[in-house]
């Protein structure tokens, strides 16, 4: 009852002595700046709002016209279509300061015409893709349209600082490719997978499919994509996520790792507060919309559209379907520790908190004798749980009362930080304790995670970090922007003593327990937590260190990495399974509009004869090596159509929900749409901020994350390229499916690349580059 009592910030009472008020002056305060601060956001979104409205045109430019108008005006000239003379007819009067308001309209209509101009001028240059289709090579020429349109776009882009938002305005709608098209390059890409017998049966149905249901789908798909912003975003979020009913854990969440090469800190207090500090000035720069947009080569902008529910989100469960859930602003964290939930502030006293302030709040939480209330240790299995069932019992046990609020409480905060009682160790002599530390970001214990939230932070005992993140909200990319910002920043975030750097202005807050009533939800608890424990348990996790050799070999191939890296997997993968099989490799659509991922299909024809000669001892090196090249060139001309919106999968994707919608059936689109994906890949990008500076702190990078399996038979490999001789590889797999062995394959990962290597040093070998001589200063 103390504790009730202590929330009370203002109360009264009606005595026989008149009124009796109570108030609480320290609770009234918060509750006041937390106002204010609400209402300074308010104005900066408005603000912000005003500005990318207009951009790539300047707000200070209206000023610049209105005195050129006012000039015209008065010196007896007249502005463009006589306008001032045509508004002060409508206006009450002719004196001067009807003639200036006048002047006013007349500039803001020229400043308005300006700014839409600009902006749909950069929309139309946006939609030109052509510049992805450039070679690359050494020694080639870049056409004259592509180079006319790099100087026109470079000078709208660059004409404005633009804010995180500026570009949304002037980036286009993702095209909807032609039925035709993506028939033929669907038919395309099951080629190495079928034999002639079901090629010609799939040819059979796609062509029927193309020229009856096909044509009336494709109308509707073609109406909604004129209509909404992005014809994919919507249906994707809702009907591969959201409906989703399968648990979060291991099935959709993804983590990611520290920089295992980097120690800065033992003291899990201290880097626990100087990673919330610095992910809480990452949400500040996207409430003010101060992050910069990431361009690619620096002048083309990718959407940025997901960055906006990074922070005070949580996917609600539902009986049919979950929701997201956004607030929008948050004052607290969730800390859990020992399986106590605690509500942190972080801010107080008219300012965020401090990593020093922070630290103390954390250090108190670390020394707490408190234990779990009844049913709290496994609270967070729930959210592990089947989202069916978590919905039903959140429905019946958290509606209302303390748990209520208690569970209100974590869903409003700004992320969970989890404070784990054991280390996240590395060792490059000892793998499995990297192994380990990937599992215990990947799921934990199956009840240390609140799976639901946007993404929790998780802290070792020793000092390591990473985070576990559910996966609707956002894609991987965007906690991957995230996360290099925090190493950007975290190395000089510590003292000689391995504490934060600065002295505490004054006390903070002490953090406060959330109260449970869960008796009732006991045997739910239970049942949520047996299932964890064995989703658990089920998968198996390999995170393979390769330093023979990184991206500089590779370039010295004159190949594409991310190609590259694909035909070693497609290698790796025949070698393991003796087949080959769908393939998925996550590419993005952010060119455009609140675009998320494609999927590209790494096996193809041209990769499959380049394996079979590999398996092939009669096939020469030369042969191999020009085979490769091909595959990688069929390769990298897949991701350039899925980037520019000329995929396969999301286009057949939303002629099924279509058909869904209108209750049709195609046996076509069914048997698509139930193929399985057996090995389903991904790559995580780094580079994404300009504050990582690799070459002052090589080892300042992020050892990657991964995902679990998406198939029971089949593999999850995500991939980082972390450096001129380092790749990572996060591989994972059911350990209950006896065809797969996340060791097996690591080690054939490791062997189709030490033969990819040999290959082209023997071709190397018997080619040498003709040297250069030089005479006379004249090189011949």
């Amino acid at each position: 009852m103390a504790e009730a009592h202590s929330a009370v910030a203002f109360s009264f009472a009606i005595t026989h002595e008149g009124f009796d008020i109570n108030y609480d002056h320290e609770v009234l305060n918060l509750v006041f700046s937390s106002g204010v601060r609400s209402w300074k956001k308010r104005i900066a979104r408005a603000r912000n709002g005003i500005r990318n409205g207009v951009y790539p045109a300047h707000i200070q430019s209206l000023w610049l016209i209105t005195a050129i108008a006012l000039g015209l005006h008065f010196a007896g000239y007249q502005a463009p279509f006589n306008l001032t003379n045509k508004i002060l007819v409508y206006l009450p009067s002719n004196t001067i300061n009807w003639q200036i308001t006048a002047c006013f309209l007349t500039a803001l209509t020229v400043w308005l015409s300006i700014c839409f101009t600009m902006r749909y001028t950069l929309k139309l240059l946006l939609m030109y893709k052509g510049w992805m289709y450039e070679s690359r090579a050494p020694g080639s020429r870049v056409s004259i349209p592509t180079m006319l349109w790099v100087a026109v776009v470079r000078v709208l882009s660059s004409w404005n600082k633009p804010g995180l938002y500026s570009f949304q305005g002037s980036l286009p709608r993702l095209p909807l490719p032609s039925v035709h098209d993506t028939m033929q390059r669907y038919l395309r890409s099951v080629r190495p997978l079928l034999d002639d017998e079901n090629y010609e049966r799939m040819t059979a149905l796609a062509n029927e499919f193309e020229h009856t249901i096909g044509k009336k789908l494709q109308r509707y798909l073609l109406l909604k994509s004129w209509t909404s912003t992005n014809y994919v975003s919507d249906w994707w979020e809702e009907y591969v996520y959201l409906r989703g009913r399968s648990p979060l854990c291991v099935n959709s969440n993804f983590y990611g790792t520290d920089a295992i090469f980097m120690n800065l800190t033992n003291s899990q207090s201290a880097r626990a507060a100087n990673v919330i500090s610095l992910l809480l000035n990452f949400r500040r720069l996207i409430e003010r919309q101060e992050l910069q947009p990431i361009m690619v080569q620096g002048m083309i902008p990718l959407c940025s559209w997901q960055y906006e529910r990074t922070f005070n989100t949580v996917r609600v469960p539902g009986l049919e379907t979950d929701r997201i859930v956004h607030y929008r602003d948050s004052n607290h964290i969730v800390v859990l520790h020992k399986g106590c939930y605690y509500k942190m502030l972080i801010y107080y006293k008219g300012r965020t908190l401090r990593p020093c302030e922070l630290q103390l709040q954390i250090k108190e939480i670390l020394e707490s004798k408190a234990t779990p209330l009844e049913g709290e240790e496994h609270l967070a299995a729930l959210t592990a749980w089947n989202r069916s069932k978590w919905a039903e019992t959140r429905n019946t046990y958290f509606s209302y009362g303390t748990n209520h609020i208690a569970l209100r409480t974590i869903e409003s905060a700004a992320f969970v930080l989890s404070l784990d009682d054991e280390p996240f160790e590395f060792d490059l002599k000892r793998p499995e304790l990297l192994d380990s530390f990937g599992k215990k970001l990947l799921h934990g214990n199956g009840y240390n995670r609140w799976f639901d939230k946007s993404f929790t932070v998780c802290v070792g005992n020793n000092g390591r970090v990473g985070f576990n993140a559910e996966h609707t909200w956002a894609d991987a990319p965007v906690m991957g922007h995230l996360w290099e910002y925090i190493f950007g920043d975290d190395i000089e975030g510590y003292d000689e003593t391995g504490n934060t750097k600065g002295i505490p202005e004054f006390t903070p807050p002490t953090p406060t327990r959330l109260h449970w009533d869960l008796k009732a939800c006991l045997p739910q608890i239970e049942e949520a937590t047996i299932c964890a424990t064995k989703l658990c348990n089920e998968v198996d996790l390999r995170i393979l260190v390769h330093q023979e050799y990184g991206k500089g070999f590779m370039k010295k191939c004159r190949l594409s990495p991310d190609a590259f890296i694909q035909m070693a997997l497609q290698l790796a993968y025949y070698r393991d399974a003796g087949r080959f099989s769908l393939t998925y490799e996550a590419s993005m659509t952010r060119l455009f509009r609140e675009g998320r991922t494609e999927t590209v299909r790494p096996c193809t024809i041209e990769s499959s004869a380049w394996v079979k000669a590999m398996e092939n001892p009669s096939t020469t090196n030369d042969e191999r090596v020009e085979l490769l090249k091909k595959a990688c060139e069929r390769h990298q001309l897949a991701y350039q159509d899925a980037m520019c919106g000329n995929g396969i999968d999301r286009h057949l994707f939303c002629l099924y929900v279509v058909s869904k919608y209108l209750e049709v059936d195609s046996p076509f689109l069914n048997e698509v749409l139930s193929e399985p994906w057996r090995l389903s890949t991904s790559q995580t990008p780094h580079g994404q901020t300009p504050k990582m500076d690799l070459k002052k702190h090589p080892n300042c990078i992020s050892a990657g994350g991964g995902f679990g399996p998406v198939a029971d038979d089949g593999y999850g490999v995500s991939y980082i390229i972390a450096g001129e001789n380092l790749i990572f590889f996060h591989i994972s797999a059911k350990n209950t499916c006896p065809q797969t062995d996340v060791h097996r394959f690591a080690k054939n990962i490791c062997q189709a690349l030490a033969d990819i290597r040999s290959m082209f040093e023997q071709h190397m070998k018997d080619h040498p580059k003709p040297a250069k001589s030089i005479t006379n200063g004249v090189s011949k």
